[in-house]
């Protein structure tokens, strides 16, 4: 894949919130993600989650309801998402680039459209 192709795939055409758990991704180059709410906010790469000098994960998944839910989602520049989650907490930024790679390791859904 060239740089080109590399940019197309973590270029969103569209970003709709299907539900208050259900967001979904159109890639500029085909491809459709879908993402739960839940396994979001679990993914979280903010500095209260995760350690910024080891990377390490403080975030201990099983403390995040499967119930929590997306109360606001926004545009940060042309590089990332921002969510504002149901138990209160807003300060990761979720780069298309890192969105785009949770969907492609199997964490989210890929739809086939």
């Amino acid at each position: 894949m060239d740089i080109a192709e590399r940019r197309q795939a973590i270029e969103p055409r569209e970003i709709s919130q299907v539900s208050d758990t259900h967001l979904r991704i159109s890639w500029a180059d085909e491809k459709v993600c879908d993402y739960d709410a839940a396994r979001l906010r679990r993914a979280c790469p903010c500095a209260q989650c995760v350690n910024e000098w080891t990377g390490e994960r403080t975030l201990k998944p099983e403390v995040i309801p499967d119930e929590v839910e997306f109360k606001d989602v926004s545009i940060v520049g042309r590089y990332a998402l921002n969510f504002r989650w149901s138990d209160g907490h807003e300060t990761g930024i979720y780069s298309f680039q890192y969105l785009r790679d949770l969907c492609e390791s199997g964490t989210e859904r890929v739809s086939a459209h």
